[in-house]
């Protein structure tokens, strides 16, 4: 099934062409395609973040990201799905060992979508949870085996407050359909398409409190997979996912808007490589869109440290990198956006490539995960020392 291992950035540009040149027929689909999957499978990007012991990469969570950012840059859907579903089985990795065997024990290459957004029910019953409701944006789902979906189970105590228990709950199929709703302007190729529930029940063993991972409680995976990429925390890793894909798409934008600027003609006459204030605008949205990933590799790295000291990740620094990495793509994506407008007219046309990648970077910054304003209120919170202070999950 491949070897995700240390060439994973060099596999990823080696796939890049193969990618960009699909990229548009899988537009069209609105969904990536078998070869497209197999692909991503095989090169060792879906199990980058898998334990080896399930043979998968257990890579440096840089070296993930860069990955991702290749990926992304050279097919915004495609580094999309890679990112989010890259950190699945790292995810699974902190279940119980039953869950993982489930999932991975006679196909370890299997994968799962998700949907974190609490918009279901959940009931707590004997042996575990019942489940109902309508999930959406679940990228990837089309080629998955199970389903990793959020939402709240009642209430729990902590420090005198009542706090709502923010689940994930793993599926199966049977447990739930697809409804196939995915007509977008932006990250078509993803599939994210809406996934119902109906009355199912999800055993004990197969979902975990988003609590435990803010106030990092022992999680029975961890008993087995005790490398440092499992100390890290569920919301900087998930968010470091969502971040590399927007700024690998960002990167690719700016690539293409150089390599047609540099071949355009003004409509007043001369080159508009010439132009003064065309240079001005490549040399701001580059530094723009290459800072956030420079800043988001250096988080990475601290991150890893960190998790190879086995130090904990504070509350006020998981706010603060994810604050980083919002902000990095808040700026990215306004950089973007600036340069769209900055191009020729015919890029407002549907079937013209910038106008194409303008909308998967949108559709990327759309991500509630990827808000900067609630992290930012909260590291102000912290930087006041306020005397409220919220949990980043």
């Amino acid at each position: 099934m491949g070897d995700p291992g240390p060439g994973l950035v060099e596999a990823a540009r080696k796939a890049a062409p193969a990618l960009a040149a699909s990229a548009p027929a899988e537009d069209a689909l609105r969904r990536l395609g078998d070869a497209t999957w197999k692909q991503l499978l095989e090169g060792g990007f879906l199990r980058a973040l898998q334990p080896k012991r399930w043979g998968g990469g257990e890579v440096r969570l840089v070296e993930f990201a860069d990955a991702v950012i290749e990926l992304s840059a050279a097919s915004p859907s495609a580094g999309w799905v890679a990112g989010v579903i890259g950190v699945h089985p790292w995810q699974l990795a902190l279940f119980p060992e039953e869950a993982q065997v489930e999932m991975w024990g006679e196909d370890p290459a299997a994968m799962h979508s998700s949907s974190y957004n609490p918009t279901g029910k959940a009931e707590k019953v004997p042996g575990g949870y019942r489940l109902s409701g309508r999930w959406s944006f679940s990228s990837g789902c089309d080629h998955c085996r199970g389903v990793n979906l959020g939402a709240i189970a009642g209430t729990r105590k902590l420090g005198g407050a009542e706090l709502p228990d923010y689940r994930s709950f793993l599926l199966f199929p049977g447990q739930y359909r697809i409804e196939d709703n995915w007509h977008v302007a932006g990250l078509k190729a993803t599939g994210s398409k809406d996934v119902v529930v109906e009355d199912a029940l999800v055993p004990e063993h197969r979902t975990q409190s988003h609590l435990d991972y803010a106030l990092n409680a022992p999680l029975p995976g961890r008993e087995k997979n005790d490398g440092p990429l499992y100390r890290l925390p569920w919301s900087v890793v998930f968010n470091l996912a969502l971040a590399a894909s927007t700024l690998g798409s960002a990167r690719g934008f700016v690539e293409l808007w150089l390599a047609l600027t540099r071949e355009r003609k003004l409509s007043v006459g001369g080159p508009a490589a010439d132009d003064p204030l065309t240079q001005q605008r490549a040399a701001e949205a580059t530094w723009a869109v290459e800072g956030a990933i420079a800043r988001l590799r250096a988080d990475a790295e601290e991150l890893w440290q960190m998790a190879e000291a086995q130090a904990e990740v504070t509350m006020a620094q998981r706010g603060r990198y994810r604050w980083t990495m919002n902000r990095g793509c808040q700026a990215a994506g306004e950089a973007v956006h600036g340069l769209l407008r900055a191009a020729t007219g015919r890029s407002i046309f549907l079937d013209h490539p910038l106008q194409r990648r303008f909308q998967d970077v949108q559709g990327a910054l759309g991500h509630a995960f990827l808000d900067p304003d609630p992290v930012a209120r909260a590291v102000g919170a912290a930087l006041l020392g306020a005397a409220k202070q919220e949990l980043v999950l």
